[in-house]
């Protein structure tokens, strides 16, 4: 027997017209290179319009890729709805990867059309003559004649939109119809592309409303970081659209005191981000001078949040670190961790315990973890495991990948991810497969000891590598950036000397240096591939000669 329920599918046309219809006064502001821009949701309905209008005549058709490559601005929010309502796929091009990655995605992808912030040509330019389907090129600026460029054809897209219709009829989509694609930073091989639905997206920014997920509203002012070319800046502009949310957008304007001041004089409540990020504005707003009493929530994810930065923003300034973990196959939240309601009576220490943890699943997301046989591990908070997930906005296979059989395998995420479940159901990242520090046959957790020693008052950055070792097979280093005004003070006994206390003896690192930054992904991690390559013949104290 079928329930006798509407066919309504669910397509990210409902969140337009949505927004359209009931949150035309609220403001979306953007920071752009020559200043600021500021509109409602009714502008940015009429814009998008024209926008879809430009794509038909452009000879975009459903089903086709269109790429952006692009800084968070309302213009690609704009780009985020048009390409995804006429039933075209939005590819957002992450603009960080390095030349032959990203021509390497858009002939993957197959775009045919590329929107592209002007200040961003001269990467594209480097790269044109290897791009096999892009038939046109759209700069995104202030003026209505493009910008002096060797790309070809290339357009204005103020033009373009100026020339437009103002009335567009949208075409009838099927939920599962492709929306979107975004590709992995591909730190190993290829990228790889994750394409989402109409239903997933729409699935995942309703989870993003729930009160003990993100709990996005209208009441918000959102300022998305986390950038809108990394798996659609975590779903918010999505997610803030549908409930019409405040958006603030930084554009290229990245500096922590660029931030603060955004904070400050939009009066942002909820802003995303990776850690490094915040542990950058974390040292400007020790300097002072900065009013950033309406941050109430951060989301931080991408990389384990140290505690030590939990504890910090909410002693020091009230506002609470919410640490969250997804991938790029899940569109791409998976867990938040937020307290349970009998939680918050236990003590400082025990809350602070719970709240750096990953979380435990939001709903439409199942998740478990198993051992090397592929038994699953208990929930005790003990025994390690790789994570797999699945659900309704999960992918189950690469884009044209063949070869992605066992990553999905058994219908499940196989995430890479070893993780220890509690009996609450909170997850806690103990490191990444490939991470791990495997010594004497017991595993060592990178990601604790980095925790543990950004802790450390005079510690900015940790991030711990294994380096082989002829009896132990491997041993832990670790690679330490001081704060500025220690820099040349802080010693490896002093880092030892505090860990002491915290872990088993055997789990402490074997050296320690010091070095002026942490090598980043593309999306702002710790990039560990580049650290053991810098450390690939050190050589460990006690092995010299």
């Amino acid at each position: 027997m079928q329930g006798l329920i509407m066919d309504y599918p669910l397509t990210i046309q409902h969140l337009l017209e949505r927004t359209h219809r009931l949150y035309g006064k609220k403001e979306i502001v953007s920071w752009l290179p020559n200043g600021f821009h500021r509109y409602t949701y009714a502008d940015f309905y009429r814009r998008v319009q024209r926008l879809a209008n430009v794509l038909q005549r452009l000879g975009v058709r459903k089903g086709d890729r269109v790429g952006t490559f692009a800084w968070n601005h309302y213009r690609h929010l704009e780009l985020y709805f048009a390409i995804t309502c006429t039933g075209a796929v939005l590819h957002t091009v992450n603009i960080r990867l390095f030349p032959e990655q990203i021509a390497y995605i858009l002939n993957h992808a197959e775009d045919t059309v590329l929107f592209f912030d002007e200040s961003l040509a001269s990467i594209l330019e480097g790269i044109q003559g290897e791009l096999k389907t892009v038939q046109h090129f759209v700069a995104m600026g202030e003026g209505t004649t493009p910008p002096e460029t060797s790309l070809r054809p290339v357009h204005s897209y103020e033009a373009l939109l100026a020339e437009a219709s103002p009335e567009y009829r949208w075409p009838r989509l099927d939920e599962y119809d492709a929306a979107g694609i975004c590709y992995t930073s591909g730190t190993t091989g290829h990228p790889k592309g994750v394409v989402y639905s109409h239903r997933a997206i729409f699935l995942h920014s309703l989870a993003l409303t729930g009160v003990d997920c993100i709990g996005v509203s209208e009441r918000e002012t959102i300022m998305p970081v986390v950038p809108m070319f990394h798996v659609n800046a975590w779903g918010l502009p999505f997610s803030a659209a549908m409930v019409g949310s405040k958006q603030v957008f930084p554009g290229p304007h990245m500096k922590p005191e660029e931030l603060a001041y955004l904070i400050q004089n939009e009066r942002v409540t909820l802003a995303a981000g990776v850690p490094t990020l915040w542990i950058g504005i974390q040292q400007v707003l020790e300097k002072g001078g900065y009013d950033v009493s309406s941050l109430h929530t951060i989301l931080s994810g991408g990389s384990a949040v140290p505690r030590s930065l939990l504890e910090t923003f909410e002693r020091r300034w009230g506002i609470q670190i919410i640490h969250a973990w997804g991938m790029t196959e899940m569109t791409p939240v998976g867990t938040v961790s937020r307290l349970k309601s009998y939680m918050h009576t236990w003590t400082e220490e025990e809350r602070f315990a719970v709240r750096a943890k990953q979380g435990f699943m939001v709903p439409g997301v199942e998740l478990t973890a198993i051992d090397e046989t592929g038994k699953e591990v208990p929930w005790d908070g003990k025994t390690p495991g790789e994570l797999l997930v699945r659900g309704p906005w999960i992918a189950r296979a690469y884009y044209k990948d063949p070869d992605s059989e066992e990553k999905f395998a058994g219908g499940w995420l196989h995430t890479g991810d070893v993780v220890t479940i509690d009996s609450e159901g909170y997850i806690q990242i103990v490191d990444r497969v490939k991470d791990l520090v495997k010594s004497g046959g017991e595993w060592i957790s990178s990601v604790d000891l980095e925790t543990a020693i950004m802790a450390h008052p005079k510690v900015l950055e940790a991030a711990v590598i294994a380096i082989p070792h002829p009896k132990w097979q491997e041993r832990p280093l670790a690679c330490v950036v001081p704060k500025p005004e220690y820099r040349g003070e802080l010693s490896k006994e002093e880092i030892l000397a505090f860990l002491q206390d915290k872990f088993a003896r055997w789990w402490l690192p074997d050296d320690v240096v010091f070095i002026a930054e942490i090598p980043k992904t593309s999306v702002g991690k710790f990039d560990k591939k580049v650290l053991r390559q810098q450390f690939a013949n050190y050589t460990l104290p006690g092995q010299e000669g």
